[in-house]
């Protein structure tokens, strides 16, 4: 798969970038978020001019009663801040939202991830509420709360 934006491609992940994405998945920036991660076959690479500067996967649910989509998002901490992952989000969310017909999609950062919580709100997510004790922090092994975000088909800025 292939998707393009103003600035980036999305593309399935290969063998040859996993290098690359351990690598960032390895700063510190992005480390204190994301736990190891064994497998990137669900993932596509965020590339911007060749370059990998991250990664973004989804998750479907099936289901016609809740029929959904998740996304998750890792950036270069070089790429911070300069539109990258609300891009990568949009180019994502269009695709989910357009071409597998889903109404509703989930972004579920840790709750006290106010820079990336203020990202995903700049694409059209909404916060819908704290779930608590959600994930286990990468760093100290403690449990931490997780904002649970949505955003429907209508609302992608």
């Amino acid at each position: 798969m292939e998707l393009r934006g103003d600035r980036l491609v999305l593309r399935d992940a290969v063998e040859g970038d996993v290098a690359r994405l351990r690598e960032i998945l390895e700063t510190p920036e992005v480390a204190k978020w994301w736990g190891p991660v064994d497998e990137f076959d669900d993932m596509l690479a965020i590339t911007r001019g060749g370059e990998v500067i991250g990664a973004i996967q989804y998750e479907e649910v099936e289901d016609p009663m809740y029929r959904s989509a998740g996304i998750d998002i890792f950036l270069d901490p070089r790429c911070h801040g300069q539109g990258y992952g609300q891009e990568a989000i949009r180019i994502l969310a269009r695709w989910l939202i357009e071409e597998c017909g889903h109404h509703r999609l989930t972004i579920d950062p840790a709750a006290h991830n106010e820079t990336a919580i203020r990202a995903y709100e700049r694409v059209g997510f909404r916060r819908v509420g704290i779930m608590r004790a959600y994930e286990r922090d990468p760093g100290t092994k403690r449990f931490h709360d997780g904002l649970l975000m949505d955003l429907l088909a209508d609302e992608l800025i």
